[in-house]
């Protein structure tokens, strides 16, 4: 740091005399670097006296500062200690006041209790003499002020005067009780009428029993509504209206009470809701009644006389919930949908069901009826529910009903199978056939009947009921697909299993294919709208995936049907390919006659096949067609006599024209070219056929290492028919087969001479003409070193150099048109040809 300060003043030195001229100029600067000096030195002495003194005021203020603060402690204890004595002298001057004070409450309490007391005593002789004169409406307002009057004595109960006054009071209003029942007893015995003043006399017994005991009121309506009911139970236990048919006139028993007794009923209170508890001891009741009937049936009920009892019943359920506003449970409005379905049915069960496809939905069962005895029942639309409250009594004998909506719904499958037409009118948007349509309509409105009367176990019977109807459609068209040639003379001819079919079966096969799609989606609608509908506990229970299951089978069936029908067209064509003279072929000519045909038929049927399936549909019958076709023509080789070196060639170039066909089939289906999957797999599949061609153009001498490299995977037996297509003799192919055998176990591979090919020349056609300079680089190969089998690749790209540059004019004019139709697949030559 001094190194540092030593440079920084050297510095500043040979700036302030950068030369020797500048060094007269020191004197004035020392001279004024000491005055500065000097200056600095006062500053800092006057600083430093300032201080002194500073130091010294602050002591003298701390001192004074501390003294202060004793001074004010003292005065602190000064004043603390006065208000000690003064507490002291108010205390002694109000303990007598407080004496005082604690007598004057004492004495004025006592005055209280004793008033209340004469009080109590009076009243309770009043009420005495009021009930003995059955003066309810003033005993009730007595009532009332005796209770007030109670309520002030009960830290009083161990005295003798007041447990006898209350006890005496208990039995006053003992005494009332029976009076106002008594009283009530006569009500409805015609008492009413002949006493003016009756009804007005129970009118004020009301006014009594409400200042009574709620419990009280409550045994009061009870005993009320059973008086009521005892009638009602005794008329519809005899025998002759203990029946289900006559369930109507329970209801309208009731009604008729109710409307009759209406004005007399006046005289409770509208708190009592005596109406309303009267009509939920009805439904208990009329339920237990129905229950017995139900039970005591000795064969399975009517089916007309069941669902017009509960069809009653239901009605009784829904004015009442309207009457008295029952909570939850409202059902939705249904549209009367028209026809009754039921044929042999009698016309009691057709109105029943015309009416109750306008009633609103479902009831809960016992469920209901267990919640309902822990609400309070006493208050309308507390959370009662009287929508079910009788008609979940029918539940368990409504299997009679689901069995007719079974049968009806078979016979109108049934009819609609009959009625079909199998086709689909034209302009039609969906290509379903119309029976389907009809199916779900006649299940809907089965639904709508079912789910208006109970969504409980039968609506979950009626459900499986509807699994089956669905099931019984999917096998009627199953049924109608196309079958294949049976017994002894499709044996004979060859066309056993075979399936043929028409222009119309093949839009039959995609009207049911159409059809059974809209079935898998519509059921599984269903099961959700079923599950919306039925109770909680079956909801978990509603599936349609058995059902959706049978359509795919459908579907599957039908595509596979199609399938087979187009490729049984494909017949002719077949034998007309073993049929042409492939061993005496002289040159290559356009694509052989039944490669048009081939094409003749899918130009045909794959336009019209495409507009009525869905695309995914679609493309699952071209690759099955794909898949099939590819290895039968694949066997439809081996089925020649013999094949030439010319006759393979031109075979190879309808290989590759049926493939092009195959490939140009899904723009023809939907106007689209095919996707790069598809062309794969047709590539794929074609292409054992054209590996095939290549092993029977291969040179003998290499024909075994060629096809070992192409087919891999195929069988001697399968090679031996290849020599036989090549023309050998069975001499000649004997030593061939036995290097192929040693070749197979890898100890053996046969000398295989050096081929080069020559590049192509123009090739001329009188069709079509392409001009194509392909120049194929030689393939040398090097005689094999024995013992060891030469690699896969070696043979790949012989076997290739064979297809593609083999010294024939039909060969080179076959690579000129391949080559033309990879650069422009549109529009080029090779296209042309097929067009």
């Amino acid at each position: 740091m001094a190194a540092a300060d030593k440079q920084s003043a050297l510095d500043y030195i040979n700036q302030m005399f950068p030369t020797e001229a500048s060094l007269s100029g020191v004197e004035p600067l020392m001279q004024k670097i000491h005055s500065e000096i000097r200056k600095v030195d006062a500053e800092i002495l006057t600083s430093v006296r300032q201080q002194s003194n500073s130091g010294t005021k602050a002591r003298e203020n701390l001192a004074a500062a501390t003294h202060a603060v004793q001074e004010l402690i003292f005065k602190i204890q000064e004043i603390k200690t006065k208000a000690e004595q003064s507490e002291t002298m108010v205390q002694e001057i109000c303990r007598d006041i407080k004496k005082l004070d604690f007598a004057k409450k004492h004495i004025t309490t006592t005055i209280t209790a004793l008033h209340r007391l004469t009080m109590l005593v009076s009243a309770v002789e009043q009420l005495q003499v009021m009930a003995s004169k059955r003066q309810y409406k003033e005993a009730a307002a007595q009532l009332e002020a005796v209770n007030q009057l109670c309520s002030h004595f009960d830290a009083y109960r161990d005295n003798a005067k007041i447990t006898e006054l209350k006890d005496r009071f208990k039995s006053i209003k003992r005494i009332l009780k029976s009076h106002v029942f008594s009283d009530f007893s006569s009500l409805g015995t015609g008492r009413e009428t002949e006493e003016a003043n009756y009804l007005q006399q129970l009118s004020d017994a009301c006014l009594l029993v409400d200042a009574l005991e709620p419990s009280v009121r409550e045994e009061s309506v009870k005993s009320f509504c059973s008086r009521e009911l005892t009638s009602y139970q005794q008329i519809f236990e005899g025998a002759e209206l203990a029946k289900l048919d006559k369930a109507e006139r329970r209801y309208a028993w009731i009604k008729r009470r109710l409307r009759t007794n209406e004005e007399i009923w006046k005289i409770f209170p509208p708190s009592w809701h005596v109406p309303y508890l009267l009509c939920i001891q009805f439904c208990k009741l009329t339920r237990t009644q129905l229950e017995e009937i139900l039970s005591n049936l000795s064969e399975k009920p009517d089916v007309g006389t069941l669902l017009l009892a509960l069809q009653r019943t239901l009605e009784f359920e829904e004015e009442l919930a309207e009457k008295f506003g029952a909570g939850s449970g409202s059902r939705e409005s249904g549209n009367d949908i028209g026809e009754n379905n039921t044929e042999n049915s009698n016309q009691a069960v057709s109105d029943i069901r015309k009416k109750y496809e306008k009633k609103l939905s479902a009831n809960r069962k016992n469920e209901n009826e267990e919640q309902n005895e822990h609400k309070d029942l006493s208050v309308p639309g507390a959370g009662f529910n009287f929508r079910g409250i009788i008609s979940s009594c029918f539940e368990p004998y409504l299997m009679v009903y689901v069995e007719l909506e079974e049968k009806t719904l078979m016979e109108n499958l049934e009819k609609l199978i009959q009625d079909e037409t199998w086709d689909v009118e034209e302009g039609s948007q969906t290509n379903i056939l119309s029976s389907s349509i009809q199916v779900f309509l006649i299940i809907r409105r089965s639904l709508k009947r079912c789910s208006a009367l109970t969504r409980s176990q039968t609506l979950f019977n009626l459900f499986k009921v509807f699994e089956r109807i669905l099931k019984a459609y999917a096998t009627k068209l199953f049924g109608r697909l196309p079958k294949g040639g049976t017994g002894i003379v499709a044996a004979a001819t060859g066309m056993d299993g075979q399936i043929k079919t028409s222009d119309r079966d093949e839009r039959l096969i995609c009207y049911i294919v159409n059809t059974a799609e809209y079935c898998q989606k519509t059921s599984g609608e269903l099961a959700e709208n079923v599950s919306k509908l039925v109770d909680p506990q079956f909801a978990d229970r509603i599936d349609m995936s058995e059902v959706q299951d049978e359509f795919s089978a459908v579907i599957t069936k039908a595509l596979i049907t199609l399938v087979h029908g187009i490729e049984t067209k494909f017949d002719t064509e077949m034998v007309a390919m073993t049929r042409v003279p492939w061993g005496t072929l002289e040159s290559v000519g356009d694509q052989s006659a039944y490669v048009n045909g081939i094409n003749t038929i899918l130009t045909a049927s794959i336009p019209v096949l495409g507009s009525l399936l869905s695309a995914i549909y679609f493309q699952f019958f071209l690759d099955k067609l794909a898949s099939n076709l590819g290895p039968r023509f694949f066997l439809n080789i081996f089925k020649c006599k013999h094949i030439s070196e010319t006759g393979a060639q031109q075979m190879l170039l309808d290989t590759q024209a049926v493939k092009t066909i195959l490939l140009d089939i899904p723009s023809l289906g939907k106007q689209k070219p095919a996707d790069a999957g598809y062309s794969k797999f047709v590539s794929s599949e074609m292409s054992k056929a054209e590996a095939l061609l290549k092993v029977i153009l291969s040179p003998v001498d290499s024909v075994a290492d060629t096809y070992s490299a192409l087919l891999p995977e195929g069988t001697p037996s399968e090679f031996q028919r290849i020599l036989d297509l090549k023309g050998l003799k069975k001499a000649d192919q004997q030593s061939i087969l036995d290097d192929y055998n040693k070749r197979g176990a890898g100890t053996y591979e046969p000398d295989i001479k050096p081929v080069v090919t020559a590049a192509p020349t123009t090739t001329t056609t009188t069709t079509t003409t392409t001009t194509s300079t392909n120049t194929v680089a030689p393939v040398v190969t090097s005689p094999s070193t024995p013992g060891i089998i030469p690699l896969k690749e070696d043979i790949v790209a012989r076997a290739a150099a064979l297809g593609r540059g083999a010294a024939t004019t039909g060969i080179r004019r076959f690579l000129a048109l391949t080559e033309s139709s990879n650069r422009d697949r549109k529009d080029g030559t090779f296209r042309k040809l097929f067009s």
